[in-house]
C-alpha cells in the first residue's frame, strides 16, 4: 500500500533541487517583493484611475467599496503583485548566469542580457494577449452571466482590479514558461527525459492554475491554459533541434 502512493524518485530530486534553488535565493526574493511593496503602494492610486477609465468595465456594471480598508489593501496587493513579477525575473536572470556558465561561454553576461529581452517580449506579448482578448472577453462573460440571470451588476473595486491584474501577472509569468523551460534544460537543473515523462503532469498543473485565473467556463479555462502548454512544448522543440541541454552538450 505504501509503495502505491509513493512519490516518484525522480520527481521529489526535482522538487528537492527546485527547493534548495529557492532556498539559496530566499534573501534576495523576499528583499524584492519588498521592493515591489514599496514601488506599487504609490503606483497603485495611478493604476486603478487607468484602470477604470480604461473603458474595461462592462455596461450596467458600477463598481463599488464596500468597506474603508478596501483600498488600503488593494494597495498592497498591487505591490505584492509587482514584487512576485520582480522575483520571478531575478530567477529567471540567475537562470540565464547559470546557463551561460553550463555552456562555458565567455561571456555569462550575453546570457542575460538575451534572457532579459526574450522575458520582456515575452511579458509584452502575454500583456497584449490579456488586456485585448482575455480580460474584455472574460469581464463581459461575467457581467452577461449575471444579468442574463436578473442579478444585479455591482462589482467591488479591490474584485474588479485585482482580477484584471492577476489575469495580466498571469499571461506574463506563464508566457515565461519557453524561456524557463529552456534555462532550465541548459543548466541541467531538469533533464528532457524527465520532462517529457511527466508533460501530462505539466499539463494538469497549467490547466488547474488557469482555472484559478479564469471563470469555470471550457472556453476561459482553455483560453488561459492552451498558450502556455504551446509555448511549453515549442520550448522542447527547439531543445530538440538545437540539442541545447546540458545532458546532450556532454
Amino acid at each position: 500500500m505504501s509503495d502505491e502512493f509513493s512519490i516518484d524518485p525522480e520527481i521529489r530530486n526535482l522538487f528537492k533541487q527546485v527547493s534548495e534553488h529557492i532556498r539559496s535565493r530566499l534573501k534576495l526574493i523576499v528583499a524584492l517583493f519588498i521592493i515591489g511593496i514599496a514601488i506599487g503602494i504609490p503606483l497603485s492610486h495611478r493604476v486603478v484611475d487607468w484602470l477604470l477609465g480604461a473603458g474595461l468595465v462592462p455596461s450596467d456594471v458600477n463598481i463599488i467599496i464596500l468597506t474603508p480598508v478596501e483600498f488600503i489593501m488593494l494597495q498592497v496587493r498591487v505591490g505584492a503583485w509587482l514584487g512576485a513579477g520582480l522575483a520571478v525575473l531575478a530567477l529567471i536572470i540567475d537562470g540565464a548566469w547559470k546557463s551561460g556558465l553550463a555552456k562555458k561561454s565567455p561571456r555569462p553576461t550575453l546570457s542575460v542580457i538575451v534572457a532579459v529581452v526574450t522575458a520582456t517580449i515575452l511579458a509584452v506579448i502575454g500583456i497584449i494577449y490579456s488586456w485585448y482578448l482575455l480580460t474584455p472577453m472574460l469581464l463581459d462573460y461575467l457581467a452577461t452571466d449575471a444579468q442574463s440571470a436578473g442579478l444585479s451588476t455591482e462589482w467591488r473595486l479591490s474584485s474588479f482590479i485585482g482580477f484584471i491584474i492577476s489575469l495580466c501577472l498571469a499571461c506574463v509569468i506563464g508566457f515565461q514558461a519557453p524561456l524557463i523551460t529552456t534555462l532550465s534544460l541548459q543548466t541541467g537543473a531538469v533533464d528532457r527525459a524527465t520532462l517529457l515523462a511527466y508533460r501530462r503532469h505539466i499539463w494538469f498543473i497549467t490547466f488547474v492554475l488557469g482555472a484559478a485565473f479564469s471563470p469555470p467556463d471550457p472556453l476561459s479555462l482553455f483560453l488561459v491554459s492552451l498558450p502556455i502548454i504551446l509555448l511549453f512544448e515549442a520550448a522542447l522543440i527547439w531543445n530538440k533541434i538545437t540539442g541545447e541541454s546540458k545532458d546532450a552538450s556532454v
